[in-house]
This record gives C-alpha cells, structure tokens and sequence, in this order.
C-alpha cells in the first residue's frame, strides 16, 4: 500500500488508484527549504501552489504602517499559494515563509489544468478542497467580525492544537487579530 502523504491525502476525498496516483506524482516538483526562507514574496511572479509533507509556514502581508497581518498557517497535508496571484497568473501581494524545515510538493496552474482533464478524479478532488477552503474562510471572516478574542483563540487551540505548539505566540496574536500582551492574557 502506498505510503506516500499526497496519495492518504487525495484518497480522503477521491478514491484513486495506485497507477492514477504514480501517474499524477510526476507533476509535482519536491521543494526543500529551511526555515525562514521564502517560497513566495509580495510583488514576484506565483508560479506554484504547495502541498506541504513536512513543515510549517505562514501567509502574510504588510500593512503601509509595517505592521505584519497573518492570513493562513499551513502544516503537513495542508495546501498553501497566494491564490488570487495562482489563479490569475498575476504578481503576488503574500509573501508566504516557512517557520520551520519544509519539504513541499509544488505544482504550477497549467499542471493542475492538465491533471484535471486527464483525470476527472483529480478534478473532483480540487473542486471539494477549494470548497471547504472558501467555507474554512468564511469561517474565519465571520469570527473575526463577530468573536471576542478569547472566543478565537479557543477555537483556534481547539482545532489546531498543534499549530498552538509549533507557532511563535506573535504570529498566533497576529493571526487572531490581537496585541502580543492580549494573547498572553488570554
């Protein structure tokens, strides 16, 4: 049985064939990177949307005051670009950076294209994980406007518990909308 994190990962979704898989791996790239480099930068060209297998990272943009806003975590089998840059071919507005030692897959908007028509299975797949990803952000936009912070944080330890561990406590504050000082009090 296949061991490899993308196949478990695909699978949770599609039920897809070991030779379906081991025809779809090869349109991924592997990307190594340590930790504090980046795999995206505000103002470059988004050439790949990443698949993590070993890792965590942080999407991120600046305010005019330098003030740092963090838009989405990413661990293992979690997926991670700036998608508006990915989908529309356009500059990158996020820089996207590893916290810690990352092994990614990559896989470029025309790779996806081609995977998807030549396997309806993969199409299924993308379009259920780009749903729950507008669902997982409507979440977020919601708790934002409506939760106190104490409300987000449980449920940001509830959900994620791990992320709480691995995560530097100011990036959690930045996350969550808060000061430093309020995270710590909570």
């Amino acid at each position: 049985m296949n061991q490899h994190p993308l196949y478990h990962h695909i699978n949770e979704i599609v039920d897809l064939e070991e030779e379906e898989f081991q025809d779809i791996i090869n349109y991924f790239k592997p990307i190594y990177r340590k930790k504090h480099q980046f795999i995206i930068e505000a103002g470059n060209d988004v050439n790949f949307e990443f698949f993590v297998i070993k890792g965590c990272l942080k999407s991120s943009v600046f305010d005019e005051g330098g003030k740092e806003h963090i838009i989405q975590f990413a661990m293992e089998n979690w997926w991670i670009t700036d998608y508006n840059a990915f989908l529309h071919q356009e500059k990158a507005k996020l820089n996207i950076d590893c916290l810690e030692d990352c092994h990614l897959l990559a896989i470029s908007y025309q790779q996806k294209e081609e995977i998807s028509i030549n396997n309806p299975k993969m199409e299924r797949f993308w379009s259920k994980k780009t749903k729950t990803g507008h669902a997982a952000l409507q979440n977020r936009i919601l708790s934002l406007i409506k939760d106190s912070a104490k409300e987000r944080y449980e449920s940001l330890t509830e959900s994620y518990p791990e992320l709480i561990q691995r995560v530097p406590k100011k990036y959690i504050a930045s996350f969550l909308g808060v000061s430093r000082e309020t995270l710590s009090r909570l």
